[in-house]
Protein backbone atom coordinates (compact mmCIF):
# COMPACT_ATOMS: atom_id res chain seq x y z
CA UNK A 1 0.00 0.00 0.00
CA UNK A 2 2.81 2.37 0.86
CA UNK A 3 4.35 1.86 -2.57
CA UNK A 4 1.03 2.65 -4.20
CA UNK A 5 0.71 5.85 -2.18
CA UNK A 6 4.23 6.87 -3.16
CA UNK A 7 3.49 6.25 -6.86
CA UNK A 8 0.25 8.24 -6.68
CA UNK A 9 1.96 11.08 -4.81
CA UNK A 10 4.78 11.12 -7.34
CA UNK A 11 2.32 11.21 -10.23
CA UNK A 12 0.46 14.10 -8.63
CA UNK A 13 3.70 16.00 -8.06
CA UNK A 14 4.73 15.43 -11.69
CA UNK A 15 1.34 16.63 -12.96
CA UNK A 16 1.50 19.66 -10.67
CA UNK A 17 5.06 20.42 -11.83
CA UNK A 18 4.22 20.21 -15.53
CA UNK A 19 1.15 22.38 -15.04
CA UNK A 20 3.08 25.00 -13.10
CA UNK A 21 6.25 25.14 -15.24
CA UNK A 22 6.49 26.75 -18.67
CA UNK A 23 9.35 27.77 -20.95
CA UNK A 24 9.75 31.16 -22.60
CA UNK A 25 11.65 30.95 -25.87
CA UNK A 26 13.92 33.74 -27.14
CA UNK A 27 11.37 34.55 -29.87
CA UNK A 28 8.39 34.53 -27.50
CA UNK A 29 6.84 36.54 -24.70
CA UNK A 30 4.19 35.33 -22.27
CA UNK A 31 1.20 36.82 -20.51
CA UNK A 32 -0.13 34.85 -17.51
CA UNK A 33 -3.88 34.85 -17.08
CA UNK A 34 -6.02 33.64 -14.24
CA UNK A 35 -9.60 32.80 -15.14
CA UNK A 36 -9.10 34.81 -18.37
CA UNK A 37 -7.73 37.91 -16.66
CA UNK A 38 -4.09 38.99 -17.06
CA UNK A 39 -1.99 38.63 -13.91
CA UNK A 40 1.27 40.50 -13.36
CA UNK A 41 3.69 41.76 -16.01
CA UNK A 42 4.49 40.03 -19.27
CA UNK A 43 7.40 37.58 -19.21
CA UNK A 44 9.87 38.60 -21.92
CA UNK A 45 13.10 37.05 -20.67
CA UNK A 46 13.76 33.52 -22.00
CA UNK A 47 14.01 30.62 -19.58
CA UNK A 48 12.05 28.28 -17.31
CA UNK A 49 9.16 29.99 -15.48
CA UNK A 50 6.50 28.89 -13.02
CA UNK A 51 2.84 29.70 -12.49
CA UNK A 52 0.03 28.53 -10.29
CA UNK A 53 -1.04 25.17 -11.69
CA UNK A 54 -4.49 24.59 -13.12
CA UNK A 55 -5.89 28.08 -12.44
CA UNK A 56 -3.30 30.09 -14.38
CA UNK A 57 -2.59 29.87 -18.10
CA UNK A 58 0.46 30.94 -20.18
CA UNK A 59 -0.47 32.92 -23.32
CA UNK A 60 2.36 33.08 -25.86
CA UNK A 61 2.96 35.96 -28.26
CA UNK A 62 5.75 36.29 -30.87
CA UNK A 63 8.54 38.71 -30.06
CA UNK A 64 10.07 38.86 -33.56
CA UNK A 65 8.89 40.82 -36.60
CA UNK A 66 5.54 39.84 -38.11
CA UNK A 67 4.33 40.34 -41.66
CA UNK A 68 1.15 42.13 -42.64
CA UNK A 69 0.03 41.83 -46.29
CA UNK A 70 -2.73 44.18 -47.38
CA UNK A 71 -5.43 43.45 -49.91
CA UNK A 72 -4.95 45.11 -53.34
CA UNK A 73 -7.41 47.96 -53.76
CA UNK A 74 -8.33 50.71 -56.20
CA UNK A 75 -7.19 54.20 -55.18
CA UNK A 76 -7.66 57.51 -56.96
CA UNK A 77 -4.64 59.85 -56.94
CA UNK A 78 -4.82 63.62 -56.61
CA UNK A 79 -4.59 64.03 -60.39
CA UNK A 80 -7.56 61.67 -60.86
CA UNK A 81 -5.61 58.60 -61.93
CA UNK A 82 -7.07 55.28 -60.79
CA UNK A 83 -4.43 52.89 -59.45
CA UNK A 84 -4.42 49.35 -58.13
CA UNK A 85 -2.34 49.52 -54.92
CA UNK A 86 -0.96 46.58 -52.92
CA UNK A 87 1.01 47.24 -49.71
CA UNK A 88 2.74 45.21 -47.01
CA UNK A 89 4.11 46.03 -43.57
CA UNK A 90 6.35 44.72 -40.80
CA UNK A 91 5.18 45.01 -37.19
CA UNK A 92 5.87 43.58 -33.77
CA UNK A 93 4.23 43.25 -30.37
CA UNK A 94 6.15 45.49 -27.99
CA UNK A 95 3.68 45.37 -25.09
CA UNK A 96 2.17 41.86 -24.92
CA UNK A 97 0.05 42.71 -21.87
CA UNK A 98 -1.63 45.64 -23.59
CA UNK A 99 -1.92 43.57 -26.79
CA UNK A 100 -3.67 40.76 -24.90
CA UNK A 101 -6.03 43.11 -23.10
CA UNK A 102 -6.99 44.98 -26.32
CA UNK A 103 -7.01 42.42 -29.14
CA UNK A 104 -6.38 39.14 -27.30
CA UNK A 105 -4.56 37.28 -30.09
CA UNK A 106 -2.49 37.72 -33.27
CA UNK A 107 -5.41 36.97 -35.59
CA UNK A 108 -7.40 39.86 -34.13
CA UNK A 109 -4.24 41.96 -34.34
CA UNK A 110 -4.17 41.51 -38.12
CA UNK A 111 -7.73 42.75 -38.26
CA UNK A 112 -6.76 45.93 -36.36
CA UNK A 113 -3.86 46.47 -38.75
CA UNK A 114 -6.25 46.15 -41.71
CA UNK A 115 -8.52 48.79 -40.17
CA UNK A 116 -5.67 51.25 -39.59
CA UNK A 117 -3.04 50.78 -42.32
CA UNK A 118 -5.38 50.45 -45.31
CA UNK A 119 -7.16 53.79 -44.69
CA UNK A 120 -3.79 55.50 -44.06
CA UNK A 121 -2.48 54.20 -47.40
CA UNK A 122 -5.59 55.38 -49.25
CA UNK A 123 -5.54 58.76 -47.52
CA UNK A 124 -1.91 59.44 -48.44
CA UNK A 125 -2.10 58.25 -52.05
CA UNK A 126 -5.25 60.30 -52.72
CA UNK A 127 -3.45 63.35 -51.30
CA UNK A 128 -0.63 63.26 -53.87
CA UNK A 129 -0.29 63.07 -57.65
CA UNK A 130 0.70 59.94 -59.56
CA UNK A 131 4.35 60.95 -60.00
CA UNK A 132 4.77 61.36 -56.22
CA UNK A 133 3.53 57.81 -55.63
CA UNK A 134 5.58 56.23 -58.42
CA UNK A 135 8.96 57.94 -58.06
CA UNK A 136 11.25 58.93 -55.20
CA UNK A 137 13.44 61.56 -56.87
CA UNK A 138 13.73 63.59 -60.07
CA UNK A 139 16.85 61.78 -61.26
CA UNK A 140 17.06 60.87 -64.93
CA UNK A 141 15.64 57.49 -65.81
CA UNK A 142 18.32 54.83 -66.32
CA UNK A 143 16.17 53.15 -68.97
CA UNK A 144 15.77 56.32 -71.06
CA UNK A 145 15.03 55.26 -74.61
CA UNK A 146 16.68 57.01 -77.53
CA UNK A 147 14.18 58.79 -79.72
CA UNK A 148 11.67 59.43 -76.93
CA UNK A 149 12.88 62.91 -75.96
CA UNK A 150 9.97 64.71 -77.55
CA UNK A 151 7.44 62.15 -76.33
CA UNK A 152 8.72 62.39 -72.75
CA UNK A 153 8.55 66.17 -72.85
CA UNK A 154 4.93 66.05 -74.02
CA UNK A 155 3.87 63.39 -71.48
CA UNK A 156 5.77 64.71 -68.45
CA UNK A 157 3.94 64.03 -65.18
CA UNK A 158 5.61 66.88 -63.34
CA UNK A 159 8.27 67.22 -60.64
CA UNK A 160 8.68 65.06 -57.54
CA UNK A 161 8.47 67.15 -54.35
CA UNK A 162 7.66 64.43 -51.79
CA UNK A 163 8.27 61.02 -53.37
CA UNK A 164 7.17 57.49 -52.54
CA UNK A 165 9.59 56.92 -49.66
CA UNK A 166 8.35 60.01 -47.83
CA UNK A 167 4.73 58.98 -48.45
CA UNK A 168 5.33 55.58 -46.81
CA UNK A 169 7.06 57.35 -43.89
CA UNK A 170 3.98 59.55 -43.45
CA UNK A 171 1.76 56.43 -43.53
CA UNK A 172 3.76 55.05 -40.59
CA UNK A 173 3.51 58.39 -38.74
CA UNK A 174 -0.26 58.42 -39.16
CA UNK A 175 -0.83 54.76 -38.30
CA UNK A 176 1.56 54.33 -35.36
CA UNK A 177 -0.32 56.49 -32.80
CA UNK A 178 -3.48 54.44 -33.47
CA UNK A 179 -1.58 51.18 -32.92
CA UNK A 180 0.14 52.14 -29.67
CA UNK A 181 -3.00 51.42 -27.64
CA UNK A 182 -2.79 47.82 -28.88
CA UNK A 183 0.84 47.45 -27.78
CA UNK A 184 1.97 47.23 -31.42
CA UNK A 185 4.88 48.97 -33.13
CA UNK A 186 4.65 49.50 -36.88
CA UNK A 187 8.20 49.03 -38.11
CA UNK A 188 7.83 49.60 -41.84
CA UNK A 189 5.28 50.00 -44.61
CA UNK A 190 6.08 49.51 -48.30
CA UNK A 191 4.13 49.66 -51.53
CA UNK A 192 4.50 46.23 -53.10
CA UNK A 193 2.65 46.91 -56.32
CA UNK A 194 1.34 49.93 -58.20
CA UNK A 195 -0.53 49.51 -61.44
CA UNK A 196 -3.24 51.15 -63.46
CA UNK A 197 -6.71 49.67 -63.25
CA UNK A 198 -7.83 47.66 -66.28
CA UNK A 199 -9.58 50.51 -68.12
CA UNK A 200 -6.66 52.89 -67.62
CA UNK A 201 -4.18 50.17 -68.63
CA UNK A 202 -5.84 49.84 -72.04
CA UNK A 203 -5.67 53.61 -72.51
CA UNK A 204 -2.00 53.69 -71.49
CA UNK A 205 -1.13 50.79 -73.80
CA UNK A 206 -2.90 52.52 -76.69
CA UNK A 207 -0.93 55.70 -76.02
CA UNK A 208 2.33 53.74 -75.81
CA UNK A 209 1.56 52.05 -79.13
CA UNK A 210 0.78 55.43 -80.72
CA UNK A 211 4.02 56.90 -79.38
CA UNK A 212 6.06 53.95 -80.70
CA UNK A 213 4.37 54.26 -84.07
CA UNK A 214 5.23 57.95 -84.08
CA UNK A 215 8.88 57.15 -83.35
CA UNK A 216 8.89 54.35 -85.97
CA UNK A 217 7.43 56.73 -88.56
CA UNK A 218 10.09 59.29 -87.69
CA UNK A 219 12.86 56.70 -88.15
CA UNK A 220 11.22 55.45 -91.34
CA UNK A 221 11.01 58.98 -92.76
CA UNK A 222 14.64 59.70 -91.85
CA UNK A 223 15.67 56.37 -93.40
CA UNK A 224 13.79 57.10 -96.63
CA UNK A 225 15.39 60.55 -96.83
CA UNK A 226 18.81 59.02 -96.30
CA UNK A 227 18.05 56.38 -98.94
CA UNK A 228 17.05 59.09 -101.45
CA UNK A 229 20.26 60.96 -100.70
CA UNK A 230 22.35 57.82 -101.19
CA UNK A 231 20.52 57.00 -104.42
CA UNK A 232 21.04 60.59 -105.69
CA UNK A 233 24.75 60.46 -104.85
CA UNK A 234 25.00 57.06 -106.52
CA UNK A 235 23.24 58.27 -109.67
CA UNK A 236 25.42 61.36 -109.79
CA UNK A 237 28.53 59.22 -109.43
CA UNK A 238 27.31 56.84 -112.14
CA UNK A 239 26.77 59.75 -114.52
CA UNK A 240 30.21 61.08 -113.73
CA UNK A 241 31.79 57.67 -114.34
CA UNK A 242 29.77 57.20 -117.57
CA UNK A 243 30.69 60.65 -118.80
CA UNK A 244 34.36 60.15 -118.11
CA UNK A 245 34.23 56.70 -119.72
CA UNK A 246 32.47 58.13 -122.82
CA UNK A 247 35.02 60.93 -122.99
CA UNK A 248 37.88 58.46 -122.75
CA UNK A 249 36.25 56.17 -125.34
CA UNK A 250 35.73 59.06 -127.77
CA UNK A 251 39.30 60.19 -127.29
CA UNK A 252 40.55 56.66 -128.00
CA UNK A 253 38.17 56.31 -130.93
CA UNK A 254 39.21 59.68 -132.38
CA UNK A 255 42.83 58.83 -131.95
CA UNK A 256 42.26 55.45 -133.64
CA UNK A 257 40.31 57.06 -136.50
CA UNK A 258 43.08 59.58 -136.98
CA UNK A 259 45.69 56.85 -137.06
CA UNK A 260 43.51 54.82 -139.46
CA UNK A 261 42.99 57.83 -141.71
CA UNK A 262 46.72 58.45 -141.68
CA UNK A 263 47.38 54.85 -142.63
CA UNK A 264 44.71 55.04 -145.35
CA UNK A 265 46.18 58.30 -146.64
CA UNK A 266 49.65 56.83 -146.78
CA UNK A 267 48.37 53.67 -148.43
CA UNK A 268 46.20 55.39 -151.01
CA UNK A 269 48.73 58.14 -151.57
CA UNK A 270 50.84 55.62 -153.40
CA UNK A 271 48.00 55.05 -155.97
CA UNK A 272 45.38 57.87 -156.06
CA UNK A 273 43.51 56.34 -158.97
CA UNK A 274 43.00 53.10 -157.09
CA UNK A 275 41.83 55.03 -154.06
CA UNK A 276 39.35 56.97 -156.22
CA UNK A 277 38.15 53.70 -157.70
CA UNK A 278 37.48 52.15 -154.27
CA UNK A 279 35.70 55.23 -153.06
CA UNK A 280 33.49 55.32 -156.17
CA UNK A 281 32.63 51.64 -155.71
CA UNK A 282 31.53 52.36 -152.15
CA UNK A 283 29.32 55.14 -153.42
CA UNK A 284 27.84 52.80 -156.04
CA UNK A 285 27.11 50.27 -153.34
CA UNK A 286 25.33 52.78 -151.13
CA UNK A 287 23.35 54.64 -153.84
CA UNK A 288 22.48 51.98 -156.38
CA UNK A 289 20.17 49.21 -155.30
CA UNK A 290 18.20 46.48 -156.99
CA UNK A 291 15.27 48.73 -157.78
CA UNK A 292 17.25 51.95 -158.25
CA UNK A 293 16.97 54.05 -161.43
CA UNK A 294 19.50 56.70 -162.43
CA UNK A 295 19.26 59.16 -165.31
CA UNK A 296 22.69 60.61 -166.04
CA UNK A 297 24.41 62.03 -169.08
CA UNK A 298 27.04 59.89 -170.72
CA UNK A 299 29.75 62.30 -169.86
CA UNK A 300 28.89 62.22 -166.11
CA UNK A 301 31.90 61.74 -163.90
CA UNK A 302 29.85 59.38 -161.79
CA UNK A 303 29.71 56.82 -164.63
CA UNK A 304 33.32 57.05 -165.68
CA UNK A 305 34.11 53.50 -164.47
CA UNK A 306 31.06 52.16 -166.28
CA UNK A 307 32.04 53.62 -169.63
CA UNK A 308 34.73 51.14 -170.37
CA UNK A 309 32.56 48.25 -169.18
CA UNK A 310 29.56 49.43 -171.21
CA UNK A 311 31.73 50.00 -174.31
CA UNK A 312 32.64 46.35 -174.24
Amino acid sequence: MKIQHIVIASAILIIVFFNSAYVVDETEQVVITQFGKAIGDAKKDPGLKFKTPFIQKANYFPKNLLEWDGEPGQVNTLDKTFLLVDTFARWKIVDPLKFFQSVNNVTNGYGRLDDIIDPAVRNLITSYSLIETVRMTNREMDTFEAGLEEVNEKSSLGEVTVGRQKITDIIIEQAQPKLEKFGVELVDVKIKMLNYVEDVQQSVYARMIAERKQIAEKYRSEGQGEARKIEGDMEKEMKRITSEAYKTAEEIKGKADGEAALIYARAFGNDPDFYSFLQTLDIYKESIGKDSSLILSTDSEFLKYFKGYLGK
